[in-house]
């Protein structure tokens, strides 16, 4: 293996971290790297080298005669590399996190931060046509999508559920409703909100020139405009925020930011995230969100012609 000289001492140190810990889960948690990065690092190794490094199939992991001859050089490469002090910079890992228009991420980025400060956590928003493209190829590592997607070879957890809200301008006769239904709506000119990255301008559209528009309840408040309301709809299926990612891609990063959605405190012990992804998804776990005020706080609904 003469040719080992010409090997970075980044994937040195990252294969040096697997044979001394002989645990890849292990070994990528100390080093801020996914698990999958780790294995694809020493699989490239094996390749260039044309040898296995570690015994196959074999558990606990096992080197190889091969594997213990690298080891002992690549840390008399890393030990010269120190000790000439190489600036070679290290390769920090980083968990991109997309959401869709109306979720807010915040307070699972705070915590992250002050749970893993040293890994960088990516905050992509995307728009809601662009939700399953972006988990299948890779731009996100999980993302925050609002449901129907295709589930097949996804994992998935249902968050929360949102209640439908309609847009009116202020002097709106159902401005003074508490709760509007379909039937409420009859006479009404709604404007289209199928495709919910526009519905900014759908609500533009309600402002300038009237009528209604039934959305979620967070993209009311993303584009809470001061001369329109938002009144609870009845009779309207409500819309749900779930976290998924690619079921094959499940790396230990994933799984500590599914627990940190999940409220899992820092010193529980992790348990698998994989959610199964040959079943629908059940929405009595789910909590409400944009709910209607319960009885002690409603006010009576005032109807036309009050």
């Amino acid at each position: 293996m003469s040719w080992f000289e010409s090997i970075d001492v980044v994937r040195l140190r990252w294969f040096v971290a697997v044979a001394e810990e002989l645990h890849f889960a292990r070994a990528a948690k100390a080093l801020n790297i996914s698990r999958q990065k780790l294995s694809h690092t020493v699989i490239d190794l094996e390749n260039e080298f044309g040898t296995k490094l570690f015994v196959p199939g074999v558990q606990p992991t096992q080197l190889t005669d091969d594997g213990r001859e690298l080891l002992e050089r690549a840390r008399e490469i890393i030990a010269r590399a120190e000790s000439a002090g190489d600036d070679t910079p290290q390769v920090k890992a980083a968990l991109r996190v997309g959401f869709v228009p109306g979720v807010t991420v915040s307070k699972w980025s705070r915590i992250w931060g002050e749970r893993f400060p040293d890994v960088p956590l990516e905050i992509v928003a995307l728009p809601q046509a662009d939700q399953e493209a972006a988990v299948r190829d890779g731009r996100v590592d999980i993302c925050f999508v609002r449901l129907p997607i295709d589930r097949s070879g996804m994992s998935a957890i249902p968050l929360y559920r949102e209640v439908p809200v309609v847009v009116v301008r202020k002097d709106h006769p159902l401005s003074v409703f508490d709760e509007v239904s379909m039937a409420d709506l009859a006479d009404e000119r709604l404007q289209d909100t199928a495709d919910v990255d526009v519905v900014g301008g759908a609500l533009e559209l309600v402002a300038a020139a009237g009528g209604a528009a039934i959305v979620p309840h967070s993209l009311a408040r993303l584009h809470h405009r001061r001369d329109l309301v938002y009144r609870t709809m009845t009779g309207v299926p409500d819309t749900e925020i779930a976290l998924v990612w690619p079921a094959d891609r499940t790396t230990d990063l994933v799984e500590e930011f599914v627990g940190v959605v999940r409220g899992r405190s820092e010193r529980s012990s992790r348990a698998p995230a994989r959610a199964k992804n040959t079943e629908p998804l059940k929405k009595s776990p789910a909590k409400r969100t944009g709910g209607r005020q319960s009885p002690a706080q409603k006010k009576p609904a005032r109807r036309r012609g009050r």
